[in-house]
């Protein structure tokens, strides 16, 4: 009788194992996706400072770019608006 109940005290306990060790292994996944969210939720802020970096330093380019284009644009209608000035008072004088 008592090796009897030893078999089954043995079985039972044997039987019990499997579940203890899944909850084990459950919560260790369970820890490795929490890390893993985590993981990503700081990757994705760094990301965005970044691309807020760089968004910042190119308005800064493009407003630079801009604003020597127009000078460039100014300059040049200067002397175009001058020759042609010439050029009428040339036709001006060849037409007297």
């Amino acid at each position: 009788m008592k090796s009897r109940l030893a078999a089954i005290l043995a079985a039972a306990l044997l039987c019990t194992a499997p579940f203890a060790f899944s909850q084990d292994a459950a919560s260790d996944v369970g820890k490795a996706a929490k890390d893993t969210g985590h993981a990503t939720k700081v990757a994705a802020k760094d990301t965005a400072k970044g691309t807020e970096k760089v968004a910042d330093k190119t308005a800064d380019a493009t407003e630079t770019a801009a604003k020597k284009t127009g000078h460039g644009v100014k300059k040049g209608v200067k002397g175009v608006g001058h020759g042609v000035k010439k050029g009428a008072e040339k036709t001006a004088d060849a037409v007297k």
